[in-house]
């Protein structure tokens, strides 16, 4: 076989015959949506192949067929699937202009609320639940909050529990934070264990971290604000607005809904149901 094409990440792809591979794609998400329950056969397609693809040569296979077969029979495959498709790609205080509108735009609203319920959907490995957590404490709001934070990936829910980062990531998370509006210094919040850092136990007294997948599940409780950042660029548009029903369903009246650089509500069934806070930052607020 020669190759095709490269993803971003330098996946090799075969030239095959396409209608075949397409088969192959659709049988492999219906074989895991049936025995595990797990839901991509709505992702756009350019990344799921790509990652199919990555996952092709990973697992030491030849096919997307010869990946079916292994992640039928083995769980640990199909975890590692999971892992491979659900893209976890976050950072703290990831976009720094976006915390700072939520610290001056978002934050005063919180104030008037006697309770505030925050949910991160797809919250990968918990890095903007913390800068969330940071943002409340130091708002005076934490010790009446409960952030919710899901995620498909039990790999990555496990590393959001912990708290544990890379001591190499900091320098860049410090400038995110001060960039962000942080009032103090960065450090006050983890302590440094050898190549790593572990952020304060206070920081995750009130964090709930669960497995929910948009896909597939239903809204679970009422929120003021949602988060979902840059996790529905991967869905098509059936899918994108399953999940924008999921979260009108979810929002409370003038609940927050923060999307990523690359999302809006426009385009959606219910482009109608919010008002803008921030246009380029994507924060909006549900009025109906």
């Amino acid at each position: 076989m020669a190759p095709s094409d490269f993803s971003d990440n330098d996946t090799f792809i075969p030239t095959v015959d396409k209608e075949v591979e397409l088969l192959e794609i659709e049988l492999l998400l219906e074989g895991v949506h049936r025995l595990y329950g797990y839901d991509f056969r709505n992702y756009a397609l350019p990344s799921l192949r790509r990652r199919i693809w990555h996952q092709v040569h990973a697992e030491h296979v030849i096919t997307i067929s010869g990946l079916q077969e292994k992640v039928l029979h083995d769980r640990d495959a199909f975890e590692r699937l999971v892992y491979s498709l659900s893209i976890p790609v976050t950072e703290m205080f990831r976009d720094p202009p976006l915390f700072k509108v939520f610290r001056e735009k978002v934050v005063p609203i919180l104030r008037t609320y006697p309770y505030i319920r925050i949910w991160h959907a797809g919250c990968s490995t918990g890095e903007e639940v913390y800068s969330t957590a940071i943002i409340l404490h130091e708002e005076g709001l934490y010790e009446k909050s409960r952030i919710y934070a899901t995620d498909m990936n039990a790999r990555s829910l496990q590393l959001a529990k912990e708290g544990i980062f890379g001591i190499q990531k900091m320098k860049q998370y410090t400038k995110n934070y001060l960039e962000a509006g942080g009032t103090r210094s960065f450090s006050d919040y983890y302590s440094a264990r050898y190549n790593s850092v572990i952020f304060n136990p206070f920081l995750r007294k009130n964090m709930i971290f669960a497995e929910h997948n948009l896909a597939t599940d239903r809204s679970f409780n009422e929120f003021n604000v949602i988060f979902c950042r840059n996790v529905m660029i991967y869905f098509d548009d059936e899918l994108r607005n399953r999940v924008h029903s999921l979260f009108h369903e979810s929002l409370s009246h003038f609940g927050v809904l923060v999307l990523g650089a690359k999302e809006s509500i426009h385009f959606t069934d219910y482009s109608d149901s919010y008002e803008p806070l921030d246009r380029v930052e994507k924060i909006y607020r549900k009025i109906k």
